[in-house]
């Protein structure tokens, strides 16, 4: 894996950027493009996300297409796809997200742990899943772009033993079954936040309400058609 993350990025105005091109392998012709998407799309979020960040997901998203095949990282192959439904998706829980030690549980390419890494650098954050592969795809991409704030951990989430502030997933079904494999691994008043597509229903909210304070976010994903909520539970002290 190769890429640069020296390079500096220059705006000529508000929602939009100028990438140096220098280490991007497979979005060539499309970075202008999807550079400006994302310039766009953070500023719509109402986020703090610095120019060489910025290239920094673009990057990130460069060598998850780049690597794809040898890692199994993606269904999606289409570039300009691939940063909204997975960078831009990852993006719009940002604001939303406590403060404190993240675990992304079953983290897959790294999303959205990567993305908030990248974002957060003051954020010390674990990206944990079983796949080897995805894992190392992840310690790879973290060393080449520099973040010295990520700890890809491959593990099933029920052998790994350390506890967190926050602790995330994007890829769990149920709802149930994410709250009882990271309720072990939560920090005294921490926070599980859990991305997903539509609403849990009222017989999922049902089954958890006697233990938990839950939220229920609705987000707004630029250029995302498709429903977006971030669940997020604290115990009730008893």
């Amino acid at each position: 894996m190769s890429a640069s993350t020296n390079q500096s990025s220059s705006s000529t105005h508000k929602g939009e950027l100028h990438i140096d091109p220098t280490g991007f392998v497979k979005l060539g012709s499309q970075l202008p493009a999807l550079a400006n998407t994302l310039a766009k799309a953070i500023n719509d979020l109402g986020l703090s996300v610095s120019e060489t960040q910025q290239r920094t997901l673009l990057l990130y998203l460069d060598q998850l297409l780049l690597w794809n095949k040898a890692y199994n990282l993606t269904a999606i192959t289409n570039p300009e796809e691939a940063l909204i439904k997975h960078v831009i998706d990852c993006l719009a829980v940002i604001t939303h997200l406590p403060p404190g030690t993240l675990l992304d549980i079953g983290t897959g390419a790294g999303l959205p742990a990567v993305i908030i890494a990248i974002c957060q650098p003051e954020r010390q954050c674990t990206a944990l899943d079983s796949n080897q592969k995805k894992i190392r795809f992840i310690k790879q991409i973290s060393s080449e772009l520099g973040l010295h704030n990520m700890q890809p951990i491959a593990s099933r989430v029920e052998a790994h033993e350390a506890s967190y502030d926050v602790v995330t997933s994007r890829a769990f079904a149920s709802l149930i079954d994410f709250v009882e494999v990271a309720e072990p691994r939560l920090a005294d008043n921490g926070f599980l936040c859990a991305m997903k597509g539509k609403a849990p229903s009222d017989e999922e909210l049902r089954a958890l309400d006697g233990s938990w304070h839950i939220k229920t976010i609705k987000l707004k994903v630029p250029r995302l058609q498709d429903s977006r909520h971030l669940i997020e539970l604290s115990a009730k002290n008893v």
